[in-house]
């Protein structure tokens, strides 16, 4: 570990890798590792040893279906490393994303646009340098002329990604919808390409929860990823390891939520559009 290298996890958890040199791992199972994140990189130790740079990474994405191994576990972050696909599934999921967004965006210089909207109102905000800072509930910018802007997570209401002329080079941007003492505001933000494909990654996945405004627990995640990948609702309790009262419970509340619809009886149901919304949140790009 360099001089400058910090670590910012250290945990238990798992790995599976999806796809090696382009060929997807039908058979792939998962492994047990300690999975050590530093600023510079992820390291997962086990029988097998692998680090991965941050730097290497081209993009993530929360899922990665390549067999039954990994459909069946709800929570992981899918790596796309050059040609291969590597997911990583923590003991604590939620604390090692958020750890991942901060090992990779916290110190970050990026271009701002803020507000680039207000109230629907173009603005005339020129493109500013911003320090990037994550927090559990947050997303901070300490700008060079002195302003400080905070995206809180929960208050995304929409985002929107094109490639526009910034600075003189063709950038991605993402437009991010949040308000700002009660008004809505949109900032725009741009980066180099692996910031802002985790930017990207953070940024959806809080505007698409807050979009489906449910409050799910992973069992009941895992149930909605199993329907997604075609089994059957009788098969539900073998497949996710819970008892048919536990089952039945689910689908009574996914139902009221209008995640799944029933088809005849109450066990035979079929996902929404919400719930294959949630499902897609889920799968992320193939």
């Amino acid at each position: 570990m360099s001089d400058t290298e910090k670590k910012i996890a250290d945990t238990k958890g798992q790995f599976l890798q999806a796809v090696s040199q382009g060929q997807r791992l039908t058979d792939a199972e998962w492994r047990n590792c300690r999975i050590v994140l530093t600023t510079e990189r992820v390291a997962l130790l086990g029988d097998d040893k692998r680090q991965i740079s941050l730097t290497d990474i081209d993009r993530i994405a929360d899922r990665f279906d390549v067999n039954q191994q990994s459909a069946g576990v709800s929570d992981y972050v899918a790596l796309y490393v050059g040609e291969d696909v590597i997911l990583v599934s923590a003991s604590d999921h939620e604390t090692f994303e958020t750890d991942f967004y901060r090992a990779s965006l916290d110190g970050a210089i990026v271009l701002v646009q803020h507000p680039a909207l207000k109230g629907g109102v173009v603005q005339s905000a020129e493109w500013t340098k911003g320090r990037l800072k994550v927090t559990d509930e947050a997303l901070k910018l300490a700008m060079a002329d002195g302003q400080a802007v905070v995206v809180d997570r929960a208050d995304i209401g929409d985002l929107a990604v094109e490639e526009k002329q910034v600075s003189d080079e063709e950038r991605t941007v993402i437009q991010v919808e949040h308000s700002e003492d009660d008004i809505s505001v949109e900032t725009h933000l741009a980066g180099e390409e692996f910031h802002a494909t985790v930017l990207r990654t953070m940024l959806e996945e809080s505007a698409e929860q807050n979009r489906a405004d449910l409050d799910l627990s992973s069992t009941e995640k895992r149930v909605i990823m199993a329907l997604h990948s075609g089994v059957s609702p009788f098969d539900i309790p073998n497949f996710v390891g819970i008892d048919v009262e536990k089952t039945e419970a689910i689908f009574d509340r996914l139902i009221e939520l209008d995640v799944i619809s029933v088809l005849r009886e109450r066990t035979e149901v079929n996902l929404t559009t919400k719930g294959r919304r949630v499902a897609g949140e889920r799968m992320g790009e193939q």
